[in-house]
């Protein structure tokens, strides 16, 4: 089920980041880009290439500096690599 409407009492979802904001999944410790959300669960994309995968976004907070630059860093190698373009 996919609504936007929530019963009284439930408190409503954080608001969407942009489009390619970094954010962490604090259930896999993993970086992603922010690409998307569809029926309450958010999309996120690795920074080094790979599959999408869905969090909750109780569950995802934004990146601290330090993992932002781990992350650029992690997708800058994999591009000299040739693994991403």
């Amino acid at each position: 089920m996919c609504a936007d409407d929530y019963p009284d009492g439930v408190p409503e979802p954080p608001q969407l980041p942009l489009p390619g904001t970094l954010m962490v999944d604090l259930v896999r410790d993993r970086v992603g880009e922010f690409r998307g959300e569809e029926c309450g669960r958010w999309f996120l994309r690795p920074m080094g290439g790979g599959v999408e995968w869905t969090a909750d976004p109780a569950d995802v907070r934004p990146a601290n500096p330090e993992q932002r630059i781990r992350a650029k860093t992690a997708r800058a190698n994999a591009r000299s690599r040739g693994e991403v373009l």
